[in-house]
């Protein structure tokens, strides 16, 4: 089930183009970061020669989009003369599937599997789509799809690549000796789990008062200056909760740029960080996390950040995550999309 660049035919450039439609509900507006992964894939599939428009479900437009979007998109499916439709998230499918478009290939991120509300509205728009795409082998498993492509979201390996971390700390104010640990989301957003990191950290700075803080997130900052932190940063530590991640973005950029990653076990972390060292994945909870259990994974993620600190040296990411590498990987949607068309 799972598929790496490994197994691509030949560059698929060289075929006929594609014309398609992406439904989604992730796309960044209004200077956000929301959705940056369907936008990059989109951009990649463009490089390729294909042609895609984009219909963006909901956001801007209000949750009630979700119900009324249905006769939007059969419109735009018409007009466009379109191969294929790819609906991105689960919430989008309803949606979509009264569209009424007979090659439709859906894609599922994390929350639209694990969340039952979610996933009660992906069920209801999973009917007729002739392929299903999951970013993580583990998300396929959880929705029971044996049939389910797994294609882990791509990185842009010509932006996220290392640069120089003096002159990334002397733009952000950093001092050269200070020990910073990356925390690669919105702090405001709860399921990211900021409150274990400020433990972990907290727990860190007992022994070194030099460790601290880098926020990645910020409303409307430009892409250069997301590899700027991750360049300045001596680690990630990621500590989102179980169930909202299916393959995080943020932890593949990190790998590609060379930054060590200490991490809780979410979606696909583990097989992105199979080779990579130095670094760590760390087994979340299996009850709440609380008391006891709560302890001792901050305790854990701190020791094990503290290890990569002792260290000192960036990680061999970048050379054992190639197939990530976003071009390959919309050659990987591409060839699905054929094997669609094919069948």
């Amino acid at each position: 089930m799972n598929e790496t660049s490994e197994q691509l035919s030949p560059p698929l450039a060289k075929q006929r183009t594609l014309r398609i439609l992406a439904v989604t509900n992730l796309w960044p507006e209004q200077g956000s970061y929301r959705g940056i992964f369907v936008q990059r894939q989109v951009s990649a599939l463009r490089a390729l020669g294909h042609h895609v428009d984009v219909e963006v479900v909901a956001q801007s437009r209000g949750k009630l989009d979700y119900f009324t979007a249905a006769g939007r998109i059969r419109r735009q499916a018409r007009k466009g003369g379109y191969d294929i439709v790819h609906v991105h998230y689960g919430m989008t499918a309803p949606a979509a599937r009264l569209a009424g478009h007979p090659a439709r290939v859906l894609s599922l991120y994390g929350s639209d599997v694990n969340a039952p509300r979610q996933r009660f509205m992906t069920k209801l728009g999973w009917g007729g789509t002739r392929a299903r795409i999951y970013v993580s082998r583990r998300l396929a498993e959880t929705a029971g799809d044996a049939a389910g492509h797994v294609v882990a979201n791509g990185v842009d390996f010509q932006l996220f690549q290392p640069g120089d971390r003096v002159a990334a700390r002397r733009a952000l104010g950093i001092a050269p000796d200070a020990r910073v640990v990356l925390f690669g989301a919105d702090p405001g957003r709860a399921v990211k789990g900021y409150d274990v990191f400020r433990d972990a950290l907290a727990e860190l700075r007992r022994q070194d008062p030099s460790v601290q803080e880098l926020i990645l997130s910020a409303p409307g900052q430009p892409e250069a200056e997301l590899v700027r932190k991750y360049d300045a940063a001596d680690v990630m530590l990621f500590t989102s909760r179980p169930g909202s991640e299916g393959s995080p973005t943020v932890v593949k950029e990190a790998t590609a740029m060379g930054l060590p990653v200490v991490t809780v076990d979410v979606g696909d972390v583990a097989e992105v960080l199979a080779d990579v060292r130095p670094g760590a994945v760390v087994p979340f909870p299996a009850g709440p996390v609380a008391g006891a259990a709560r302890d001792h994974l901050v305790s854990e993620l701190a020791n094990r950040v503290r290890e990569v600190l002792h260290h000192g040296a960036r990680a061999n990411g970048r050379e054992r995550s190639s197939w990530l590498d976003e071009r390959l990987v919309a050659e990987r949607i591409a060839e699905i999309y054929r094997s669609v068309l094919g069948s």
